[in-house]
C-alpha cells in the first residue's frame, strides 16, 4: 500500500505511525495543494516566458485587458484588482513601461491622479498572451471531467469564501 502513496500520503503515513492520536486528514487537502500550486506556476510561467512576460508583468497586462476599452486603470484599481500591493503594482508597471507595453499619464481632470493604459503593442501582446495561456489551462485541467472541474471550482470557491481569501 505505501508505494501506491503519494508524496503527501507518505508523509501522513509517517504522521499517523508517530502521532496516532491526531488526525492528520488536513495534510491531504492542504499538502497536495500546495503542491499543486507550485507545479502549476511553473507550468504557467513556461507560457508567459514565450512572451517574456513575468507572472507580474502578464497580472497587469491582463487586468488592463480585461477592464475593457479604454484598457486603462488608476494603480489603485490595478493594485486591487491584481491583489497585490501598490509598490508591487510600481515595479510591475515600471517593467511594462520599460517595453513599451504600457504608458502611464496624469489622470483627466485630476492633476494629482495617474492612469496606466496599455499601448497599441501591449493590446497585441496580451490578446496573443492570453490565447496561449488559456490552452495551457485547459491542457492543464484537461484530465478532470467537465463535472469534476465544475464541482472543484465550486468547493475551492466555497472554501476560499469560508476564509476571507
Amino acid at each position: 500500500m505505501a508505494g501506491d502513496l503519494d508524496h503527501v500520503g507518505r508523509i501522513m503515513a509517517q504522521w499517523r505511525a508517530e502521532r496516532p492520536d491526531l488526525d492528520v486528514s488536513p495534510q491531504g487537502i492542504i499538502g497536495r495543494l500546495h503542491r499543486l500550486a507550485a507545479h502549476l506556476d511553473e507550468e504557467l510561467e513556461v507560457v508567459y516566458a514565450k512572451f517574456d512576460l513575468g507572472h507580474g508583468e502578464f497580472d497587469v497586462l491582463a487586468t488592463l485587458r480585461r477592464s475593457g476599452a479604454p484598457y486603462e486603470l488608476a494603480p489603485s484599481d490595478l493594485a486591487a484588482q491584481t491583489m497585490v500591493s501598490s509598490g508591487a503594482v510600481t515595479k510591475r508597471v515600471d517593467r511594462c513601461v520599460e517595453h513599451g507595453w504600457v504608458t502611464r499619464r496624469v489622470g483627466d481632470g485630476d492633476g494629482r491622479s495617474r492612469v496606466v493604459a496599455l499601448t497599441p503593442a501591449g493590446l497585441d501582446l496580451i490578446d496573443r498572451a492570453f490565447e496561449a495561456h488559456m490552452a495551457n489551462e485547459h491542457r492543464l485541467v484537461g484530465s478532470l471531467s467537465e463535472l469534476e472541474r465544475t464541482r472543484l471550482a465550486h468547493l475551492l470557491e466555497t472554501w476560499g469564501r469560508s476564509l476571507g481569501a
